[in-house]
């Protein structure tokens, strides 16, 4: 059948009413105030992330926290910062940002977080994975909650502004009613980087998992406390819509391996493989899905990226993580990925693995047992010091990250 673009035009015009009431995709523009922000962690991506807040132009660097001493003096150099302190409580004694970044290793962003909130702190963020025990997750996000405090989930592809406008027209229903969905590669380390799959899941569903039966291995990997190596096959039921295929390794796809979140519908394909999302719609003489120009709309904020020398064309999802953090602690306006998206990304992958230790028996969603834990591997857990793999001092004056 070939694309009938009289239908596609149509259903991207009925749906154009629901985007107009969804969280803008171009930006809001700056305030001529600035907010302070705080850096609480200064190794290779607390860097990145000093590094967008410094070309922001409604923000500005005014603290540092990073316990090596050599690394602190030389970062706080390089980005004009002379407000420097071992750590977050001894920041918070003497400067409260108004924004604070916290990218410490996993192990500590809980005191930071919470630390952060006590102290008045308008808008806190961290990033991935954000805890290993789920009560621990469960503590931020209520620190955060309880006093007004915007909780952003930091440097995660859903905040890429092509996948929120996918999910947008997904759940305005452009595409139609969706009939089945994927999750492709959900391997290696389910608690970092299967964060990623968790967490546009969820945007491209409109739905929360709350039902999971997994089959993981291999068998060493099960029974260690961390993820590293585990590859989870799993069945996800979702609040609403079709259940969730889930494969632990890549999939074949022409000639390279698909890793990503597939969403169709009766002649509709949404495929996420870390990249802007591709539309298929139709198909072409052979029968193939046909690839088409999803017309996604620019986002305003692409520019920082040739501003910043050290920053990858592919950084734009970071980017686009912050100015949403700005933006939600300035207008109020929704995140595009949060806090509470990494906890739910955390249960998730917890609940994996209960559910392949119980023999595969279905595991419902919220966990009861928020003692519950998954490590992620020592490098995210630790950090790269902590694990053998510093980033020399030249790197860390020059930026290269």
């Amino acid at each position: 059948m070939n694309i009938n673009r009289r239908r596609f035009l149509s259903q991207s015009l009925a749906a154009s009413a629901g985007l107009a009431g969804l969280p803008s995709l171009a930006g809001v523009r700056p305030s001529k105030e600035k907010y302070r922000v705080g850096i609480i962690g200064c190794g290779r991506m607390g860097q990145y992330f000093a590094e967008v807040y410094r070309a922001l132009p409604d923000t500005e660097l005014v603290a540092i926290a990073e316990w090596n001493p050599e690394r602190r003096k030389i970062v706080g150099e390089r980005f004009g910062v002379k407000a420097l302190f071992k750590d977050v409580n001894a920041m918070l004694k003497e400067v409260v940002p108004d924004l604070a970044a916290v990218i410490t290793p996993s192990k500590y962003m809980k005191e930071a977080v919470i630390a952060c909130a006590e102290a008045g702190v308008k808008g806190v963020s961290t990033d991935k994975p954000m805890a290993a025990r789920l009560a621990d997750a469960d503590a931020m996000v209520e620190a955060c909650r309880k006093r007004g405090v915007v909780f952003g989930g930091g440097n995660l592809q859903r905040a890429m502004p092509e996948i929120q406008e996918a999910g947008q027209r997904l759940n305005a229903g452009a595409y139609g009613q969706p009939l089945g969905m994927a999750v492709h590669g959900f391997g290696g380390e389910i608690s970092g980087g299967g964060c990623q799959h968790i967490s546009v899941l969820r945007l491209f569903a409109g739905a929360e998992v709350e039902e999971v039966m997994a089959w993981a291995g291999p068998p060493e990997a099960l029974r260690q406390k961390d993820d590293k190596g585990l590859n989870v096959n799993a069945l996800f039921r979702m609040s609403r819509g079709p259940d969730c295929q889930v494969f632990g390794l890549t999939q074949p796809y022409g000639t390279r391996q698909l890793s990503g979140v597939d969403v169709w519908s009766e002649d509709t394909l949404v495929r996420w493989k870390w990249a802007k999302p591709e539309i298929y719609q139709g198909t072409d003489g052979s029968g193939s899905r046909r690839l088409i120009d999803p017309g996604y709309r620019p986002f305003s904020w692409r520019r920082i990226l040739d501003q910043v020398p050290g920053l990858r064309k592919g950084d734009d999802y970071l980017v686009a993580s912050i100015r949403s953090f700005v933006d939600a602690v300035r207008t109020g306006s929704e995140l595009w990925i949060s806090g509470q998206d990494l906890r739910q990304a955390l249960e998730v992958a917890i609940a994996c693995k209960v559910s392949a230790l119980r023999g595969n028996r279905p595991v419902k969603l919220p966990l009861k047992d928020r003692a519950l834990a998954l490590y992620p591997r020592p490098y995210r857990w630790l950090g790269g010091d902590a694990t053998e793999n510093p980033q020399s001092t030249d790197d860390a004056a020059g930026g290269i990250l």
